[in-house]
């Protein structure tokens, strides 16, 4: 299959809207509902008005932490050289370690404004975080980035390169996005959202372990990356993920002394 995809999804009056922004909406509005939906059948104290009003925080966090994140971990000797670029986040480059930072840092400081119970907070998103992961990855794909290792399996694409990879951003929109929001949901039917932090353990334990396996398809994005796959087997991004793991299996520890009555 080969992939020349435009990354402009539509021109109004002359304005291009592209797809990696379409994601990006689209994701947090999903994960907007869905927490609202969450916060209905709990007794956390989280109203819908403060869901609303901590979007706005979280695109703040979601774009300066993930920008960042790729620029200072994936390619600084490229934004190094042209700093203009760091701006055009519509031509893709995110981090989703750095954006999951980004967003932690803006839910304490806003929970911590409005006297909310941080887990409490992150467990209403998290349910619904997978589809914005999703659509993203689907971004990746049709802006040819965040490319997978070469093969020449029945399935392979070819970007620009013209070389035959695999389907890595495929890979883990099916990983990232629909296995792990099953797991959410069915996490959520099975009331787990009744001890506070379990629903954000098992998210931390479902990514973490998804973007490892998914990492093996997928080409390292930086030459530190390259060498601790050298020295070690493992990229960075599985080391991220291994700690994400780790966090997640904490949580839903911590979880079992934390029901909200």
């Amino acid at each position: 299959m080969v992939c020349n995809f435009s990354g402009v999804a539509v021109t109004i009056f002359g304005l291009s809207v592209y797809w990696y922004s379409l994601a990006y909406i689209c994701g947090i509005l999903a994960a907007l509902k869905l927490s609202g939906i969450v916060a209905e059948r709990t007794t956390a104290g989280i109203s819908q008005s403060q869901l609303d009003e901590f979007v706005a925080f979280a695109v703040v966090g979601v774009i300066l932490g993930g920008r960042l994140g790729h620029v200072f971990l994936y390619d600084w000797e490229f934004y190094q050289q042209r700093p203009m670029e760091i701006v055009k986040i519509w031509r893709g480059g995110m981090s989703f370690y750095g954006g999951f930072l980004g967003v932690l840092v803006m839910a304490g400081w806003f929970c911590r404004k409005r006297h909310i119970n941080f887990l409490a907070f992150t467990d209403l998103w998290s349910v619904g975080t997978p589809i914005g992961l999703f659509l993203g990855r689907i971004a990746n794909f049709i802006n040819g980035e965040l490319l997978g290792k070469e093969s020449d399996i029945v399935w392979n694409v070819v970007f620009q390169d013209g070389v035959h990879r695999h389907p890595s951003q495929i890979y883990e929109a099916i990983l990232e996005g629909v296995l792990l929001f099953l797991v959410m949901l069915t996490a959520f039917e099975k009331k787990y959202h009744l001890h506070i932090g379990r629903l954000s353990g098992i998210f931390c334990c479902g990514y973490g372990i998804a973007r490892f396996l998914s990492e093996f398809f997928r080409k390292p994005d930086s030459p530190f990356s390259y060498l601790l796959l050298y020295r070690s087997g493992l990229n960075l991004n599985q080391y991220a993920s291994v700690a994400l793991l780790l966090l997640g299996v904490i949580l839903i520890h911590g979880s079992q002394k934390n029901e909200i009555r």
